[in-house]
């Protein structure tokens, strides 16, 4: 059995405990929070857990194996740190951290420890996510052209990190767990209307060596609450609505097809494909379960988390160019080739140049 101590019981942190607290092999020793009275609310509801207002002593105590994360952005990446080096296991929500260099930092210390570094790209553990890979790697919507991404809501307004890095790992980390494939340039607009130099709104935009094309539009500032994919291939389409309670996939069998061959302008007719629509039926298991399940697998097994931290690291490595092609008024920021450390069951991206 392992012992957990989750940091931070705002907004996330209650639903890691919850998740957690109902695992056959974990359970929260202990949760600490800088809040006495989001202490006292946890008490209330899981008597039998200790509370703390210090990490330190937290870290002082002998059951706890793993430390979980839910802190605002930029206590990340010491958090964590101190985490690793006091020879802990560590779950930390995302971002990983504020820059490739702090990732970097926590990937050696976890490395040099033998430690599970794991981070919290929730949606890929989704089962509609896996089900949309698993179609797209099958080829069922052919070659795939373009991606659209829309994570839209009014509020929370962050202080300290922009819309971008609030909501975009979510459709980052789908679209590299998709695809397979890291970006290889990165653009990104956005305004601040609320808070003065913190964007609300973005529109970025990766583009892959193999051609592929992805969209994201993030924003603080709408209406309604919108969770939308649209993935493009030659042959079909996919959309994927995650607010959906049934039918979050809709394959439709629409294409245009270019004639191959034309002798004049008058023969050249675009041809509009329109088939049927089908949604697959996909079981829905809460995404954290699996997440939280998981990360003690790793750590009872030894094998690397399927968002571990190359993976947390290739997601800064997209927001930390989108922050620089916001600074330049949207100019494409080039990302360096990367290579592929290949294990047992997984492909971790990682990056040279």
């Amino acid at each position: 059995m392992l012992d957990i101590a989750v940091i931070g019981c705002g907004y996330w942190g209650p639903n890691l405990v919850r998740n957690f607290s109902a695992t056959a092999d974990g359970r929260v020793s202990v949760v600490c929070d800088t809040d006495p009275a989001r202490l006292t609310h946890m008490k209330k509801l899981h008597p039998g857990i200790d509370v703390s207002l210090d990490f330190d002593e937290v870290l002082g105590r002998s059951d706890v194996d793993a430390v979980v994360i839910a802190t605002p952005t930029r206590l990340h990446h010491a958090m964590t740190l101190k985490a690793l080096r006091s020879g802990r296991h560590v779950l930390v929500e995302k971002p990983l951290a504020r820059s490739t260099k702090q990732c970097e930092e926590l990937l050696e210390a976890a490395d040099d420890k033998g430690l599970v570094l794991m981070v919290g790209h929730t949606f890929i553990y989704s089962p509609t996510v896996r089900k949309i890979k698993e179609i797209i790697s099958r080829g069922d919507l052919g070659e795939l052209q373009y991606v659209s991404s829309r994570r839209l809501n009014l509020g929370l307004f962050q202080t300290d990190i922009n819309v971008a890095w609030d909501l975009a790992p979510h459709d980052i980390s789908i679209i590299l767990y998709i695809l397979g494939e890291v970006p290889t340039a990165v653009n990104c607009q956005g305004k601040a209307h609320v808070t003065p130099g913190i964007e609300d709104v973005t529109n970025m935009t990766l583009t892959f060596a193999n051609g592929a094309f992805a969209l994201i539009h993030n924003s603080w500032l709408d209406p309604n609450k919108v969770r939308q994919m649209t993935f493009v291939g030659k042959r079909q389409m996919l959309a994927y609505d995650d607010i959906e309670p049934f039918e979050k996939i809709r394959i439709y069998d629409k294409r245009v097809e270019v004639p191959p061959h034309y002798d004049s302008f008058a023969e050249f007719h675009f041809s509009y494909h329109h088939g049927d629509m089908y949604s697959p039926c996909v079981k829905q298991v809460e995404s954290l379960s699996t997440e939280c399940q998981h990360f003690l697998d790793c750590i009872n097994t030894g094998a690397p988390p399927e968002s571990g931290g190359p993976e947390g690291l290739a997601v800064v490595r997209v927001l930390e160019a989108a922050s620089q092609s916001l600074k330049n008024g949207g100019g494409r920021v080039e990302l360096p080739l990367i290579h592929r450390e290949i294990h047992p069951r997984k492909a971790a991206l990682s990056f040279t140049g």
